[in-house]
């Protein structure tokens, strides 16, 4: 299992719409193969900017999500709402408390 983050910088017009979109869209995304968690997450201080947090069972799944019609279609329009560019890092995770 590795871990995917992506961050996100959005003009503050258009977030309430980014998050209406993600709201429609964040089941698909979690019930793609290989994606066993999604969560989304705002800075409390730059509130223009969020966070994905998703895993995966093997890159290839990413990749295979990041080739589908859905990624591209997902991705298409929420790019349109940035004000500047996204940042991604692909992690495995090495310690974890609950």
């Amino acid at each position: 299992m590795f871990i995917r983050i992506v961050k996100m910088s959005f003009e503050p017009s258009k977030i309430e719409a980014f998050l209406e979109y993600f709201e429609t869209k964040k089941m698909l995304i979690r019930g793609f193969e290989g994606c066993n968690f999604l969560e989304l997450y705002r800075d409390k201080q730059n509130t223009n900017i969020f966070f994905t947090y998703s895993y995966w069972n093997a890159e290839s799944d990413l990749e295979n999500y990041r080739n589908s019609d859905l990624f591209k279609s997902v991705w298409a329009t929420t790019k349109q709402s940035f004000n500047d560019k996204p940042e991604a890092w692909s992690v495995d995770k090495i310690v974890s408390l609950k």
